[in-house]
């Protein structure tokens, strides 16, 4: 017989005592508004090209708002869908190389539904153990058997593709892995996906408008763009400065998609204001190609200022080690008018607490002077 016991005491005991050890381990996390007009220097969000306030993508966002209204009205199934939602589809696939693409309402549910539809039951995914949390999930709801490879090793999907049983085959990977800035060996990977016939999944978040001739992506950057056995998954909301994800693949994979990716399906899509902005986005980056070339030398000072190694994206990751240390000092840089990220675990693996920095190609030469300052100040405090 089942012990009558309070749900009410035992949850909120349960959730007490998680607190505490979260707490004990300089792992509580808080939510921190932003407020209008902050003149803190901003190296935490992942608006790479400076594009969230430009006026264009300011203009392209109230267009569709008032053609459109605030909402999408429904999935893109029933009245989702809009003729800017299909725009920006062809105009996101002609930019990056591929034959078509599917907007969905974030790039989680863009890495979620790609990954679930294209696996499923009776099939094998490989996901390298730096993968995105949306792509971890992905595999956990994808009813696949998952195999998660050390970071960037080859030997071991080769292996795990060489002597799977299954017949069907995914390997999913970040292309700049979100939290280390590294990139992805995508041209030996898809070398062995084409060897052992699996699909590779590529999520070029932090790729698109970094990376590759004008910021087209990793993918594109070594010659991979529009291969039929390459997905890729991208969001709108880093170098896009909006809201949403995008699936960009083969005709065939876009239509399976439509019948069968259950966040695409059951999901309200994508508000119009979203999509106007992302257009708008593309179109400056299109006009202004340098600026993916302004990311990447942004960065390079960040490094220099902080003695990280020299980056292959606009992430800059200083590993101070300890949670709380790390914590520590993400307040003294905001403190001293400096926002940087601050990734613990699980965020990432323990003992590699770091600050996060990431680069923005409309940094200026005053905001930059002020950036060194600060962090080889905070840096020198977290050191001793």
């Amino acid at each position: 017989m089942v012990p009558s016991v309070s749900t009410d005491h035992t949850f909120t005991t349960w959730l007490d005592d998680v607190e505490e050890r979260r707490r004990a381990a300089g792992l509580r996390r808080e939510l921190r508004p932003r407020t209008s007009g902050s003149a803190l220097i901003d190296l935490a969000s992942n608006d790479y090209l400076g594009l969230v306030r430009h006026p264009e993508v300011l203009h392209g966002a109230m267009t569709a708002l008032r053609r459109w209204g605030a909402g999408a009205t429904g999935s893109r199934l029933v009245t989702g869908s809009t003729t800017e939602h299909e725009l920006l589809e062809t105009e996101l696939a002609e930019f990056v190389g591929a034959d078509a693409g599917l907007v969905f309402s974030s790039g989680y549910t863009a890495n979620l539904g790609a990954v679930t539809a294209l696996s499923g039951a009776g099939s094998l995914i490989v996901s390298d153990a730096g993968s995105h949390a949306s792509l971890v999930d992905a595999c956990r709801l994808s009813r696949a058997r998952v195999a998660v490879a050390p970071h960037a090793d080859l030997d071991f999907v080769r292996s795990a593709l060489a002597t799977r049983p299954e017949e069907r085959a995914l390997v999913v990977t970040d292309s700049v892995f979100s939290a280390d800035g590294d990139l992805a060996p995508l041209v030996d990977l898809h070398r062995v996906c084409r060897e052992y016939g699996a699909f590779l999944v590529v999520d070029e978040a932090h790729g698109v408008g970094v990376r590759g001739a004008g910021g087209r992506g990793l993918v594109h950057e070594v010659g991979l763009a529009g291969e039929h056995d390459i997905v890729v998954t991208a969001t709108l909301s880093k170098s896009l400065a909006s809201q949403g994800g995008v699936v960009l693949a083969s005709e065939k994979v876009r239509a399976h998609l439509v019948d069968a990716a259950r966040t695409f399906i059951f999901d309200t899509g994508l508000a119009p204001a979203a999509v106007g902005a992302a257009r708008a986005a593309l179109a400056v980056l299109r006009r202004e190609p340098h600026r993916a070339d302004s990311v990447l030398d942004r960065a390079r000072d960040l490094a220099r200022f902080t003695g990280a190694a020299a980056p292959e994206s606009a992430v800059v990751s200083v590993i101070l080690g300890d949670p709380q240390r790390a914590f520590d000092a993400a307040a003294a840089c905001r403190e001293q008018g400096l926002h940087v990220g601050c990734f613990r675990p699980p965020s990432v693996p323990e003992g590699t607490s770091r600050l996060r920095l990431t680069a923005r190609a409309t940094l200026d030469p005053d905001e930059l002077a002020r950036i060194e300052s600060v962090l080889t100040d905070v840096l020198a405090g977290a050191s001793a």
